[in-house]
């Protein structure tokens, strides 16, 4: 039976990375499959922190706009709705930003308010406000509410110490739990993100990971002419971290290993992607003379898959606080494109447990520059690592497939039906 659906979070496509990927390619799956979908949400700004081309035109009002998935089926509807980004987000300006974007998402909610009923409201966390919002419709209407984590963003903002207010903390915390009351059933991404919510919710969450989409991502043989097309030689060693540039993913260890190697000329350290904290390190680089450093913007989707494939070393890189709050979503990719992948990861986090019982990664101490630099090492020097390659992408393929993930979603959470995944 199709269902009309609606999802509220700021994040969404055409974002390229983070949970704007993620919600696009969820809502686009269920409207292939026939349900009518709509969607709440911002103009696209992450990881720039900046409304992008061609949308920074009318970021100060609202915007709808409908995809057309294919034949026979109903567009999509997107809401876009105006929203406070900061240059740089600091705590204080993060929560006015999801203030701005809870203010302006609810006055368009009431609008809905007067519309056909959807039979399914999904919220996506962060920001958690958005939950509020989907609790506001499901008691407003009678319908069904999915309040889906991402991130603990509350907790994360502690650790972080974003957030020092006793007052603003406790405020948080009663206003989590009223979306945990008024949630017919929560989601997140990674088994101990689930174990931290279930304590405070006092119910069963259930597992959503982040996908990869196999079709786009996949493993590929010639990289010595993808290094070439990329302007390397086939000689050198391509050591990369792509995603986010923010304060915690404590990047500055890349930095310092990439000193240790400045002689070799053959080691090329590249950071991918932008925020806030992009300009941070471009001044600790230059200020170190790291001219085997390069700062590249996210590589188009078109070129990705041969990026990705050009990589002799992916770095999955987090601080010890925040390691244990999220499943890193540029994980999933590297995996499907068996892709080796140096992890920075606490032995008792739900990131080391998965990599290691499956050994599909080389796993190190976070905020570790020697582990680092030594990590790095032991990779360039390892001339066996096929298996880890397999088993990354054997990993990929059986359990991080985009519609094996969104079947069983759809299965348990739409349509209420038994199934035996992730049981």
């Amino acid at each position: 039976m199709k269902k009309r659906i609606l999802l509220i979070g700021y994040n969404y496509a055409p974002e390229l990375t983070g949970i704007g990927k993620y919600s696009g390619e969820m809502m686009e799956w269920l409207s292939k499959k026939g349900h009518e979908c709509s969607v709440i949400t911002s103009y696209p700004y992450y990881p720039q922190w900046k409304v992008q081309a061609p949308y920074h035109k009318n970021k100060y009002w609202y915007l709808k706009e409908k995809v057309e998935i294919g034949q026979n089926q109903s567009p999509m509807k997107i809401y876009r709705c105006p929203m406070y980004v900061p240059k740089k987000p600091t705590g204080p300006k993060r929560i006015l930003s999801d203030v701005s974007f809870f203010t302006s998402a609810l006055l368009l909610l009431l609008y809905f308010l007067f519309k056909k009923k959807f039979d399914l409201v999904i919220s996506v966390a962060p920001t958690f406000l958005s939950g509020v919002l989907g609790a506001f419709y499901k008691i407003l209407k009678k319908t069904r509410h999915v309040h889906h984590i991402q991130d603990l963003q509350i907790e994360a903002a502690l650790k972080l110490g974003m957030i020092k207010s006793k007052f603003l903390i406790n405020l948080l915390l009663n206003v989590e739990c009223f979306i945990f009351r008024n949630s017919d059933r929560i989601s997140s991404i990674s088994l101990s993100m689930i174990d931290k919510i279930e304590k405070k919710c006092k119910k069963k969450v259930f597992y959503l990971p982040n996908w990869t989409d196999n079709s786009l991502f996949f493993p590929l043989d010639n990289k010595a002419e993808l290094k070439r097309k990329f302007g390397y030689h086939k000689e050198d060693k391509i050591i990369v971290y792509s995603g986010a540039i923010g304060e915690k993913q404590g990047l500055e260890i890349i930095l310092n290993s990439a000193k240790e190697f400045i002689k070799d000329k053959n080691i090329k350290f590249l950071i991918c992607g932008s925020g806030p904290y992009q300009l941070v390190l471009k001044e600790k680089a230059s200020q170190l003379n790291l001219n085997n450093i390069t700062f590249l913007p996210l590589q188009p989707k078109e070129v990705f898959n041969d990026f990705l494939n050009m990589i002799d070393i992916h770095l999955v890189i987090q601080k010890t606080n925040a390691s244990d709050l999220m499943m890193p979503s540029k994980l999933t990719t590297i995996l499907a494109v068996g892709g080796i992948a140096l992890i920075t990861a606490n032995e008792n986090t739900d990131l080391y447990r998965l990599v290691h019982s499956h050994n599909m990664g080389h796993i190190i101490q976070p905020e570790n520059d020697n582990a680092l630099t030594s990590g790095i090492n032991y990779l360039i020097s390892n001339k066996n690592l096929s298996t880890l390659k397999k088993n990354a992408h054997i990993y990929a393929s059986q359990f991080l497939s985009l519609d094996y993930i969104m079947q069983d979603f759809e299965n348990r959470i739409l349509l209420e039906r038994s199934s035996t995944q992730y049981k």
